[in-house]
């Protein structure tokens, strides 16, 4: 019999009791593949989990979560030393799974971990920000990261990527412009910024695509800025007709160096950073990861 590799799954706490998810997961053992699981509690336990899956010599280590749970085990991968650093798989579990859909990762569980564990795996570039801090998905700062933050839980659930921009115009104190400097190769701009993303893949904020034409295998980063004194028109424009907007500015670079005269927050997967300067590069091809073959994010 043909010996099918072992996987690690990381599951997100929240995500422990999803009956569907046993199920498939026992399907999967009866069916001679070896899973074992580890439920994180607390913020390091994905590293921990990651660091042990390596000793294991396990194949693949899958990222059961949002978009939270896949950084945080990408970011650990990466940061592995030595030999046999095993694959990222992706199981698409949290509220807003931005990197997963834009990824073609299958929404039914079977599937997921199905790909997860057999699917060819890729190798993908990964973002890191200050030379700390790692995003796969995508880095956004602005009055976008202030809604994302402070968006209410049951909100989010019940209304999805709509909620952002709801909870958005009811808290219209928060619409500012942030004054800000961006450079990257052949690229520089300074003036007041409404949203700035910085994709590594292409949406955020539970589907907003920010940066629509962003790869994840090309080594470059993606700069999406929304500008505009007035606030409302430009967040309009931007919804119903993006490609010929005047309060856009794309740009694309290996790296971007963001300055701000004041404190910035920006939300990378989810976890904010504040600061007043942010070097974001890529590191190309950092990463293997099982995505489907005709993942759109894959030149």
């Amino acid at each position: 019999m043909h010996e099918i590799p072992t996987s690690l799954l990381i599951l997100n706490g929240k995500s422990a009791g999803d009956e569907t998810l046993r199920e498939a997961i026992t399907l999967l053992r009866n069916e001679g593949m070896d899973i074992q699981v580890r439920v994180t509690w607390e913020k390091g336990d994905a590293g921990r989990y990651v660091k042990e899956a390596q000793q294991l010599g396990v194949s693949t280590v899958i990222a059961g979560g949002g978009d939270g749970t896949i950084n945080e085990v990408a970011t650990a991968l990466v940061d592995c030393a030595g030999e046999h650093v095993p694959a990222l798989g992706i199981l698409p579990l949290g509220t807003a799974n931005d990197f997963a859909t834009s990824a073609a990762i299958p929404d039914a569980l079977d599937k997921a971990l199905q790909l997860a564990i057999i699917g060819k795996a890729v190798p993908v570039d990964i973002a890191r920000v200050n030379d700390k801090t790692c995003f796969i998905n995508m880095a956004t700062g602005g009055f976008g990261t202030r809604i994302t933050s402070e968006t209410p839980e049951k909100l989010k659930a019940a209304l999805g990527s709509v909620s952002y921009l709801i909870h958005g115009l009811m808290r219209m104190d928060m619409l500012k412009a942030d004054r800000c400097e961006i450079r990257g190769d052949n690229f520089h701009w300074q003036g007041d910024a409404l949203v700035i993303g910085i994709g590594n893949g292409r949406q955020a904020g539970g589907g907003q695509q920010l940066c629509p034409q962003a790869l994840i295998n090309d080594g470059l980063l993606q700069l999406r800025i929304f500008t505009g004194d007035e606030l409302l028109p430009a967040l309009f424009t931007t919804l119903t007709q993006p490609d010929d907007n005047p309060h856009i500015i794309d740009g694309k670079s290996a790296w971007f160096e963001v300055n701000a005269p004041h404190e910035l927050t920006f939300n990378l997967d989810g976890e904010p950073l504040r600061g007043e300067h942010f070097r974001i590069e890529v590191l190309p091809g950092a990463l293997q990861c099982r995505l489907p073959p005709d993942c759109p994010l894959l030149r």
